[in-house]
């Protein structure tokens, strides 16, 4: 199928960090004999930039991740692309009263310069790169993508062919969206699981000691169903005086919020307000330097659903935010990317040893993703849904009395909390209950479906036989939480 002599063994769309690392998790496990192209939109001097607004991300991710990728690709990254250490990212309910720590140590990355070691990277492997150049479609020949045609900066058109072709182009792309061979991967994302996010990168000088506001060892969120309906804010801080600051909203919750409460805000307004309200970071300005200049104001769309249930084809693949890989509860990208390319890449490199770049070939790294990192997704997903029919009040009195140390252990350890102290068998906790019985009820619910969830993840198909009956399953499970848990203020007061 396709052409027997390719340009390419692998073309990848998309020259961001999920893209970076697939093409070094390649060069590593061919030992740089696979020719890899990627074609990304940018200027040579700003690799890996998102939007016109910069690199516009949270910054932070996990140790875990980083040492993943040290680990099965022998990368390990330092200063600068890594900025600040953090020790654990604390998630503050409305009040501010209550505080739960939800991950373990991690770092702020600097996204201006990281795609600039990434480049350097994948280039010691021999990657090839193609800047100023859009890959706009998929070619195929026979049921088999065979490569990508798009166009340059300067207006003139190219096509190349490759044994696999990677779109690693973000969530609405468009060679997902129009693949040209049938295929299993889902094309379009619903726009409820889709959420505006924006940010500052902001020097300052601390006008207070009040750690749930700002604390340089610690990634902090604050839930708040007025101020981010249906999302969360955060304080990164980047450094002692300097912090990544911004919220994300979902674009239905926001004007469901609007109605009820017969205002007019937008994502940027609120970001406004947020920043205004917060006593510690005053005297702020943007920085200008190098590692800043360009970044320090934007907002993007990250979407916020369980991965793509099926993401390979014949010759072809989706990984990072084309995959809808951020984690459904935070929207935290860079992790999953690191994961998702680190995989995708020995999967290929494998493929093209074996000579099969078919879906058959390619499903591994279906699987490896599912069990390694992908499998409690879903039931994160529910998670927010159920997060998004609940008011402050109840975020307030539900981390204050049905958060045991068991279930914050859980949340660090990534795990699904069980909130045994919401159980109705508990007789100590029936006052506490009867306080919130719908609260009680919706968590006891919620970790029900996740463990079925997280089960059903678990039994992925080994290959694409098992797919479609397993695919029903998982959504059988998750209509019913759909149904279950509608958002608050469907219905304009």
């Amino acid at each position: 199928m396709g052409s027997s002599n390719p340009d390419y063994d692998v073309i990848i769309a998309g020259g961001g960090m999920a893209g970076l690392i697939t093409a070094a998790s390649i060069g590593h496990h061919s030992k740089g004999k696979a020719r890899v192209l990627i074609v990304d939109r940018n200027r040579k001097d700003e690799p890996g930039r998102k939007t016109n607004n910069g690199w516009t991300c949270g910054d932070a991710t996990s140790k875990r991740s980083l040492d993943y990728l040290a680990d099965h690709i022998g990368i390990r990254y330092g200063s600068p692309e890594l900025e600040h250490p953090v020790k654990g990212v604390y998630v503050y309910s409305p009040d501010r009263a209550s505080k739960v720590l939800f991950e373990g140590e991690g770092y702020l990355f600097n996204r201006k310069l990281a795609p600039r070691r990434q480049v350097a990277d994948a280039r010691k492997f021999g990657t090839e790169f193609m800047f100023g150049a859009t890959a706009e479609r998929l070619t195929s020949d026979d049921g088999q993508i065979t490569g990508v045609s798009g166009r340059k900066s300067d207006g003139s058109t190219f096509t190349y062919s490759a044994k696999v072709t990677i779109d690693a182009t973000g969530s609405s792309s468009t060679l997902r969206r129009f693949m040209p061979i049938p295929s299993m991967i889902e094309k379009e994302i619903d726009p409820d699981d889709v959420v505006g996010t924006g940010r500052y990168i902001l020097d300052f000088e601390p006008a207070a000691d009040r750690k749930e506001f700002f604390d340089p060892d610690y990634c902090i969120i604050h839930l708040d169903q007025f101020l981010a309906p249906a999302g969360y804010c955060w304080v990164f801080p980047k450094g002692k005086k300097k912090v990544n600051i911004g919220l994300g909203v979902s674009h239905s919750g926001l004007a469901r919020r609007n109605r009820r409460f017969g205002l007019n805000d937008n994502l940027q307004s609120l970001i406004d307000k947020y920043l205004a309200d917060n006593p510690v970071i005053k005297s702020y300005s943007q920085p200008a330097d190098d590692a800043n200049s360009g970044n320090t104001k934007g907002n993007w769309q990250v979407p916020v659903r369980r991965h793509n249930d099926c993401m390979v084809a014949n010759g072809f693949a989706v990984v990072g935010d084309s995959a809808w890989m951020p984690r459904p509860i935070d929207a935290g990208g860079i992790s999953p990317a690191i994961y998702g390319g680190t995989i995708l890449g020995k999967v290929v490199a494998d493929a093209l040893e074996a000579g099969d770049t078919s879906e058959v070939g390619l499903w591994k790294y279906n699987v490896e993703y599912m069990n390694t990192h992908g499998y409690p997704m879903a039931s994160f997903e529910v998670l927010r849904r159920y997060l998004q029919t609940v008011t402050n009040d109840q975020i307030n009195y539900g981390m204050k009395h049905f958060l045991s140390e068991e279930d914050v252990a859980a949340i660090t350890e990534r795990k699904h909390p069980e909130f045994n102290q919401a159980r109705f068998m508990n007789p100590a906790m029936w006052l506490r209950i009867l306080g919130q019985y719908s609260l009680a009820r919706g968590l006891r619910y919620t970790v029900k479906k996740s463990a079925s969830l997280v089960e059903i993840n678990l039994s992925y198909p080994e290959s694409p036989k098992g797919f479609s009956d397993w695919q029903k399953r998982l959504e059988r499970e998750l209509a019913e939480t759909v149904e279950k848990f509608k958002p608050l203020d469907v219905v304009a007061a």
